[in-house]
């Protein structure tokens, strides 16, 4: 069945006998699929709304159905269309969820509001981070989603995790792969592990995140904007799900100066995970982001992957991708 594709029960039967009977008009259709003839032309409107039959070159004012192979491609592109908007629109609702939380929490009184606190602007959430690193006593945890830190932000956080270190703290933190183009955060994240702290790197990750003895997260209110604010959690289910979720990701990655491994395919862990983002409907300017690539790097990446494929679109390299068993196990953060 092709409901899932946007056909319903009579849009489907009629496109059948289209293609099996090229020939029939709308009163044969109807005698032999046992329906009336406004049913069959109902179902013919739904055809042409989705592309699935167009006027006949050779025989004028009938309308003939395209082949399974062009029809099946456009209602998947359609769907995979809707998908990606949908993903646009969760993604937009996540980030107001996040500032309606963010907000309710500055209206109530801190203790109505219990393992939510929230922080506003850059100077802010510093001094709060400042307070917490002189507080952590065994642990800080780290997602740092940005392949070129600013010369300012790596030399404010030195003093601070040096401090750390000193005291036997333990600093794991998690980059972007894509920070090795980019001399200074490389030094940066050398510096870091040459002083006891531990560095890998993975393709992509969901979001800036601190987290500080297992037992409080500070992360961002908006991910475009990690200036803007953030929040500190405390509550134990939240802050447990975060920290699984810095472990297994944490288990995916690889040292700082460890080479690439391609997998079966020959796809590094990069290109793997451009992979699922291009399947997933991404733009090459998103999959930059995620990347923490410029969008030609990412055009170039995406370009190889079809080219690879031997596809014709970016819609053909996803479902070629997939068909070939290339997506399975690739991770994008969703």
């Amino acid at each position: 069945m092709l409901t899932t594709l946007g056909l319903d029960a009579d849009a489907e039967a009629v496109y059948r006998a289209m293609l099996a009977r090229p020939k029939d008009g709308v009163a044969a259709l109807a005698a032999a699929l046992d329906l009336t003839d406004d049913q069959v032309r109902s179902a013919l409107d739904t055809l042409s709304e989705l592309a699935l039959v167009r006027p006949s070159a050779e025989h004028g004012g009938r309308l003939r159905a395209v082949s399974p192979d062009l029809g099946m491609e456009m209602l998947l592109a359609r769907q995979q269309h809707e998908l990606s908007r949908q993903q646009q629109r969760l993604e937009a609702s996540r980030a107001t969820a996040a500032q309606l939380i963010a907000d309710y929490a500055d209206l109530r009184p801190q203790s109505d509001s219990p393992g939510v606190e929230q922080l506003t602007g850059i100077d802010q959430i510093r001094d709060r981070l400042a307070t917490l690193t002189r507080e952590v006593r065994t642990e800080v945890l780290g997602f740092n989603p940005t392949s070129a830190q600013t010369e300012e932000g790596m030399a404010a956080a030195r003093p601070l995790d040096r401090q750390l270190l000193e005291r036997g703290v333990r600093i794991r933190t998690l980059y972007l792969d894509s920070i090795r183009n980019n001399a200074p955060t490389v030094a940066h994240a050398e510096w870091l592990a040459g002083h006891g702290g531990q560095v890998r790197t993975v393709p992509t990750l969901p979001t800036r995140m601190i987290i500080i003895d297992r037992a409080s997260a500070v992360i961002p209110v908006r991910s475009d904007d990690t200036a803007a604010g953030a929040v500190i959690l405390t509550g134990q289910g939240t802050v447990t799900a975060l920290c699984a979720l810095f472990d297994s990701t944490w288990a995916a990655g690889r040292p700082l100066g460890e080479a690439p491994v391609r997998d079966a395919h020959g796809l590094t862990p990069q290109e793997r995970a451009a992979l699922g983002l291009l399947a997933d409907g991404h733009t090459d300017e998103a999959i930059a982001r995620r990347l923490g690539v410029s969008p030609r790097t990412a055009r170039r990446i995406t370009t190889e992957l079809i080219e690879r494929l031997g596809a014709r679109s970016r819609f053909q390299a996803g479902v070629r991708a997939a068909q070939q068993g290339w997506l399975r196990g690739t991770d994008t953060g969703r």
